[in-house]
């Protein structure tokens, strides 16, 4: 299982960030982002490979599942 920011609005912030340093802005003067979206992805193939079995309840909140 990985429970991690949700990556592609990562990567928007980090691409106002380059684009605010490109155009001037002092590093110290952009805010910091913190990430509000995570995403739950569920291996299931590895899960089974370990004898563990993941819960419906998980299941169900995953964003993604690995087969």
């Amino acid at each position: 299982m990985s429970y991690a920011a949700n990556l592609p609005i990562l990567f928007r912030h980090c691409a106002r960030q380059v684009a605010q340093t490109l155009s001037g802005t002092k590093p110290g003067e952009i805010p910091f982002y913190r990430p509000t979206k995570f995403d739950l992805a569920v291996n299931l193939k590895t899960a089974k490979a370990l004898g563990l079995t993941v819960p419906q309840t998980v299941l169900i909140r995953a964003d993604e599942i690995i087969e």
